[in-house]
């Protein structure tokens, strides 16, 4: 893991095309801007660990016509 300090408004660049540049600091807390191309995906952690988990719990496809006969009822 690299290990990097910046300031308020300093910024690192990644692979030429993904910018990440402290926003604030308050206390503990340490706000990010991050500017990416569209295609790449940028989660915070937790959700992306969920969201792994959700996908490897997919339920089944749903059959299309047993949703109209399930709607009648």
């Amino acid at each position: 893991m690299l290990v990097l300090s910046r300031k308020k408004n300093e910024s690192i660049i990644i692979n030429g095309d993904i910018r990440i540049t402290v926003v604030a600091i308050r206390g503990n807390h340490v706000r990010l801007g991050i500017e990416a191309p569209e295609a790449i995906g940028v989660f915070r952690e937790e959700l992306f660990a969920r969201f792994d988990h959700e996908e490897d719990h997919q339920p089944a496809p749903v059959d299309e016509s047993q949703v109209e006969t399930l709607a009648v009822r």
